[in-house]
């Protein structure tokens, strides 16, 4: 399992959204901690512009917190971690002031249309700047090898898991997706060596399914976690983690954005897989389409 932070993110595509780095760890953080980072995330051009006493005197708490805080989400200190603010701030201000961060009551639906548009397009950057691709392009080699795939996902990620499932098997790989508990944990409990086990869980918190990905791993499989915490449990219970980057707007029930960077991820292995079995992949596509349409014009 990656604990470190710094192997988490280091291999995006460009530079991590430092909101959403904190955002993502929020939950492992100490109670004082949370609260310098709930401040931070409520406002983060205030916090780019406070010292760090007056960040620390808000947050009720001391600059050693907030200093250590820091370090939890991988920066040397506070002044590090005002110009990463001060970019960031930068960076979105003009498209949050028209965009605007929440779905209001009073908004038009053309504006709810506009705002969700640009929260799952952001999710959809979020993930790709800040995605592992050494762990990436690891879980798609353990895929190739493979004898077998296990998925497993509930509500929404059950949604994810069955988009991925198909697409492995229309490529010919023997996999199955489990939205049912008891059903998910026996199948968890045959896999063995050479098998692979993929948990998605936006909250890493999803008991059934960090229960399957545990017992999956118990029998020899090789375990994946797609989740949104890498401090999660499901971060913690896979040895190999792929971290999304959403942000949920109201109704988070619906799971938009979340849903959104989980089938950015799913994409990113599906496709990554088909160019390295590029001929394989191409011939059975072909034979998978041919056996659908073929007798459309009968």
């Amino acid at each position: 399992m990656q604990d470190d932070l710094k192997d988490v993110y280091q291999s995006g595509t460009s530079a991590p959204n430092l909101l959403v780095i904190i955002r993502g760890l929020l939950p492992s953080l100490r109670p004082a901690e949370q609260r310098v980072a709930s401040l931070i995330l409520e406002g983060p051009d205030m916090a780019a512009d406070e010292t760090i006493d007056q960040l620390a005197q808000r947050a009720g708490t001391s600059s050693a917190t907030v200093t250590r805080f820091c370090k939890s989400v991988g920066l040397p200190g506070f002044q590090q971690l005002r110009v990463r603010l001060a970019t960031e701030v930068g960076r979105r201000a003009v498209i949050t002031s028209e965009m605007g961060t929440d779905i209001e009551r009073d908004d038009s639906l053309a504006t709810v249309v506009s705002k969700l548009s640009y929260s799952g397009a952001q999710a959809i950057q979020d993930t790709a700047a800040q995605l592992d691709v050494a762990c990436l392009g690891e879980v798609i080699a353990r895929i190739e090898q493979a004898a077998r795939i296990d998925i497993y996902g509930a509500g929404a990620s059950a949604l994810v898991g069955s988009d991925l499932q198909q697409k492995l098997y229309r490529i010919g790989r023997l996999s199955c997706a489990w939205s049912e508990a008891h059903m998910a944990r026996t199948s968890a409990a045959l896999l063995s060596a050479g098998d692979v086990a993929i948990g998605i869980s936006h909250s890493g918190e999803t008991t059934d399914t960090v229960r399957s990905v545990e017992v999956a791993r118990q029998h020899g499989a090789v375990t994946v976690a797609v989740t949104n915490y890498p401090r999660s449990r499901i971060a913690r219970a896979a040895e190999l983690v792929l971290c999304t980057a959403a942000h949920e707007v109201s109704f988070r029930a619906a799971a938009m954005s979340s849903r959104h960077a989980q089938l950015a991820v799913v994409d990113c292995i599906f496709m990554g897989l088909a160019q390295r079995t590029y001929d394989q992949a191409r011939k059975a596509l072909g034979e998978t389409y041919l056996a659908v349409h073929g007798d459309a014009g009968d």
